[in-house]
């Protein structure tokens, strides 16, 4: 590539890519700051949370002078997400691909000594020795460089067999742990690429569908075949492949295990409390992380589907035709001598336009005039009306805590999958929490042991749980069954 293309490239990445956005912006420093501190405990936080926090960070800034601004915190959090560095989410938010991206380059700037290691030069080797072994056409090769590496396998097998173990160097462990860290810190990358590849894949689809004029079942085709070349991009494949360890037992165990024993050794001093603190946590962290993927995805389909059977992108379609109609009379307007009381052969269904000149028509921008004449106000109650309480569904503990007493009482001692038996449980894991509280809370004797109960949800959905045996007796209720303290 050219001087002129590299420029281009360069110059096109400067003005779109959020990523370098973030590390220009005029605040930068207290930006990326904010965002590190408000996600260090968890990749998650409420809204409510974030504002909160920002409006303190704010208002010490403007009390040291280090960011003077009359801009509240919700204003700044509208910012970022329209920016792309946040994703507000069910009122949470969190990082985007592109904060991701700046935060470890800022990162990285403090780590540039172990750039150049032994334990690098170790991946690359072991890289190469796998990708020759797997790229090669020669099943004698193949069977050669399987034999080497069995050879140093079995030689180090041996050795330990003789009592020698080699110990790595303290240069070493702390060059290896490092380096755990850092490949560690890059996965969540891969979920962010997979959640901004989705939303871009809505994208295309719907513009797709509003430009074409096939058919639902030919749209439906074209939506699993964009399903297909997300399974196959790099985040994609990454994201699978951490699914498929995580949906093993064993693996998923094991490499937790590993983890924690990593940690508890002498090792771990070379790692940051944070540092630590994020290996600890890996797992259920990428757990985290590929759930709201697939809330990402499944939200995204639903909403694809709901646009798709309501035929929204055909109603689309025709107000894009006309309005491109309009703009093509206009454009003839101002290079031709029209009377402007020229009537047009065009029909617009509904609504109406005001326009005084071809001048004044502000193109693809409709105006809606609201009328508030007739608007009332209404003062706010502060107490619940008996409609509003009536759409609360809540399982009462206190009720809860009757039904099992009145079951003891013509039953006698019970466990709580005993108790299902003559009370079932219909309103899923909310319903059987509140019997673990009531048993907890009339200091019911623990076995020690596990046991499984079926329960209903709302739905009518059946599932079984595991929980722990608690058995309940009548006499370890109070008279008033209002003095349990729940």
């Amino acid at each position: 590539m050219s001087f002129q293309g590299i420029h281009a490239k360069f110059n096109r990445q400067y003005l779109e890519n959020k990523a370098w956005k973030l590390l220009r912006a005029k605040n930068a420093p207290l930006i990326l700051a904010f965002l590190t501190d408000l996600f260090k405990e968890s990749s998650d936080v409420p809204f409510g949370k974030a504002r909160v926090a920002l409006d303190t960070e704010l208002e010490r800034c403007r009390e040291t002078g280090i960011w003077q601004t009359d801009t509240n915190a919700i204003a700044y959090l509208r910012e970022w997400i329209q920016s792309g560095w946040l994703r507000d989410l069910d009122d949470q938010i969190s990082k985007t691909d592109a904060c991701e991206v700046a935060l470890r380059f800022c990162q990285g700037l403090d780590q540039r000594e172990n750039s150049a290691t032994a334990s690098h030069l170790r991946i690359v080797q072991e890289a190469v020795r796998d990708f020759a072994v797997a790229i090669s056409p020669d099943a004698n090769e193949r069977v050669i460089l399987l034999k080497a590496r069995q050879a140093e396998i079995q030689l180090e097998i041996d050795a330990l067999d003789a009592g020698v173990v080699t110990q790595l160097s303290e240069a070493e462990q702390r060059e290896r742990v490092k380096e755990i860290y850092q490949l560690a810190s890059v996965l969540t990358g891969d979920f962010r690429r997979v959640e901004d590849e989705i939303r871009q894949m809505d994208q295309t689809l719907r513009v797709e569908i509003i430009e074409s004029d096939r058919s639902r079942g030919e749209i439906l085709l074209g939506v699993l075949e964009k399903e297909h070349l997300l399974a196959s991009t790099d985040a994609g494949r990454a994201f699978e492949g951490f699914f498929q360890l995580l949906c093993d037992q064993n693996r998923s165990m094991e490499f937790r295990e590993q983890l924690r024993s990593i940690l508890n050794r002498p090792v771990s001093r070379h790692l940051t409390q944070q540092q630590s603190r994020f290996l600890g946590q890996l797992m259920r962290e990428l757990s985290s992380e590929s759930e709201r993927v697939f809330q990402v995805r499944r939200r995204t389909e639903e909403n694809l589907r709901a646009y798709i059977e309501s035929g929204a992108h055909l109603e689309t379609r025709a107000v894009d035709k006309l309005l491109s109609e309009l703009e093509r009379y206009a454009v003839e307007f101002r290079g031709a001598e029209v009377d402007l009381r020229t009537e047009l052969k065009i029909n617009l269904p509904s609504g109406s336009v005001k326009i005084t000149s071809p001048e004044s028509m502000k193109l693809r921008i409709p105006e809606d005039q609201l009328d508030t004449g007739n608007v009332q106000v209404h003062i706010n109650s502060d107490t619940p009306n008996d409609e509003m309480l009536a759409c609360i569904d809540a399982v009462k503990v206190i009720e809860v805590a009757q039904k099992i007493k009145s079951v003891l009482l013509s039953e006698g001692p019970l466990s709580i999958s005993g108790i299902s038996r003559f009370y079932s449980l219909h309103s899923g894991l909310e319903e059987l929490v509140a019997c673990l509280r009531v048993a907890k809370a009339v200091g019911a004797a623990e076995m020690g042991d596990k046991e499984l109960i079926e329960i209903m949800d709302k739905k009518g959905n059946m599932f079984k749980a595991s929980i722990p045996v608690y058995v309940l007796n009548a006499d370890q209720f109070p008279d008033n069954i209002e003095d349990i303290a729940i």
